[in-house]
């Protein structure tokens, strides 16, 4: 089973990719996950990647892409993209990519979320530096408002989850990422959109529903 998970930051496509690899024993991969263990491992490809990231510069598709084609090459089982591809150019590097191995997309899910959802979820988000802990001041608030319950560390706000930079990331998204909804929807392969508003809960068993025939 191969399938990739789309939707903007925020949406929960880790919750759900996580819930994917638990359940079908596939392999989450996120193009996130493989930039940072490729530069601390120090391989090739982290090197190149690591260039283009202390300058401060986008990580070409290509590298990306070999990054992609290194796991799928020693993962016999299936896989769920998650926030991969980005772009209507890595879904073409991706398809051809999975054509060389002999591999087919099944399915394309994309998990909907309104922008002013996602700015109260993301901007709302509040870390301890200390031990970790996550809250957030609309759905889980720590009992002390801006201290954790676990170790009473001042909470702080992460700079990705600023409201004016959690904006400019959907503004990204809109703009890169969500034309891969229409480009996979003229396609053969099934897409299917989730609303991903609802409890955690719903959207899982929805998501189950939908694949589970797949492994008939």
């Amino acid at each position: 089973m191969q399938l990739i998970l789309l939707g903007p930051p925020g949406a929960g496509k880790g919750t759900q990719g996580a819930l994917l690899t638990e359940r079908y024993g596939i392999v989450r991969v996120s193009t996130g996950d493989l930039l940072r263990d490729a530069v601390r491992e120090g391989t090739a490809l982290g090197r190149d990647a690591r260039r283009y990231m202390d300058a401060g510069e986008l990580v070409p598709d290509e590298v990306i892409l070999g990054l992609v084609r290194e796991v799928l090459g020693r993962v016999e089982t299936g896989v769920v993209f998650d926030g991969f591809p980005r772009t209507i150019a890595q879904a073409v590097g991706l398809q051809r990519l999975l054509a060389d191995l002999g591999r087919t997309l099944d399915a394309v899910v994309v998990i909907d979320v309104d922008d002013e959802e996602l700015v109260r979820r993301l901007a709302g988000r509040r870390v301890c530096p200390d031990c970790g802990a996550t809250y957030n001041v609309h759905a889980q608030p720590p009992t002390i408002p801006g201290v954790c319950d676990a170790c009473g560390a001042t909470l702080i706000v992460r700079p990705d989850d600023a409201e004016a930079t959690v904006r400019r990331r959907l503004a990204v998204y809109r703009e890169q990422t969500a034309p891969l909804i229409d480009h996979y929807r003229a396609g053969p392969v099934p897409v299917w959109t989730l609303d991903g508003e609802r409890p955690m809960g719903d959207v899982s068993a929805d998501l189950i529903a939908l694949l589970d025939p797949l492994r008939e």
